[in-house]
């Protein structure tokens, strides 16, 4: 760890060198890139035993997944879709066993200067992740850096296998993380662990990455999809109308002041008076049998 800057360094040449090989980001992407056979930087599926876990698999494995434009467009469009379709409970977002994703393209953001950054409004496609209202399970396996661990702070909930590494090396780059590393890192792991990471760049395990709270469970490597995908199916049993008010609740108690969340909760909790669902599962309850919920 002591070394992790001369680490990361050797680390990203031979990401950009790799990444070199790879097509070049198309500059405009279609609703056409929809279907599954034309992604050209994810895949995604629909499993479960219901059909109603969405996956999305991000493939760039000769770049260890490096996260360019072109992919974070992708997984917007295959939130968007999965967002849509009323048969999809949660999504599983994850990447290869040796890297979910080391980080974000280099190579591609090398040429970047501060105007074109703002007037491009550079890294905007990435707030898709964030603003779903679906529940969104991080899958990770191997790296997640910089990028890829900002990308998996964005979900709801991260699940890693046991030989996982979450880090942002981005002071070794002469920049900062840009797309919340700084900000929902501190908000989990407390300021002196978030400044520690990010001033050294150091990785933590994914036991550690546990013990402070960023991923909620650690099994083994080869289990890690299997258990994300449990997890989803067990979401999917409740109402995916009551599940995005939790949801958003949560996100409420993560961004706000104690009396404003509880102010939120309360409210929303009123709110679920109104809907079918409420009664139904309060219904089946006091009836002793299984909930029959519609989403209304």
């Amino acid at each position: 760890m002591a070394n992790i800057a001369k680490i990361f360094a050797s680390r990203t040449q031979s990401m950009l060198q790799a990444a070199a090989r790879q097509p070049q980001v198309a500059t405009r992407f279609s609703r056409s890139a929809s279907t599954a056979g034309n992604w050209e930087f994810i895949k995604t599926d629909i499993t479960g035993e219901k059909k109603n876990v969405g996956v999305i698999t991000l493939n760039r494995p000769k770049a260890l997944n490096a996260l360019c434009n072109g992919l974070m467009k992708e997984i917007s469009i295959a939130l968007q879709q999965f967002s849509k379709d009323k048969n999809i409970a949660a999504i599983v977002l994850t990447g290869s066993e040796k890297a979910f994703a080391a980080g974000a393209d280099i190579k591609e953001m090398l040429p970047n200067t501060y105007s074109q950054c703002i007037q491009g409004n550079f890294l905007n496609d990435w707030v898709e992740v964030a603003r779903t209202q679906k529940p969104i399970i991080a899958a990770v396996n191997g790296y997640a850096l910089g990028g890829g661990c900002e990308l998996a702070m964005m979900c709801d909930i991260i699940y890693a296998g046991d030989k996982a590494k979450f880090g942002q090396p981005e002071i070794a780059l002469g920049t900062i993380p840009g797309a919340g590393g700084t900000q929902r890192l501190t908000r989990v792991v407390g300021k002196s662990k978030a400044m520690e990471m990010c001033l050294t760049g150091n990785m933590i395990s994914a036991q550690e990455a546990e013990k402070l709270g960023l991923a909620s469970k650690v099994v083994p490597a080869d289990q890690l999809l299997a258990e994300a995908i449990k997890l989803a199916e067990k979401i999917g049993t409740h109402s995916s109308l009551i599940v995005q008010l939790c949801k958003e609740s949560v996100n409420t108690a993560y961004e706000t002041t104690l009396q404003e969340g509880l102010k939120f909760e309360r409210r929303t909790f009123h709110a679920t008076f109104s809907t079918a669902d409420r009664k139904e599962g309060m219904t089946a309850f006091a009836e002793k049998r299984p909930a029959n919920f519609t989403n209304e």
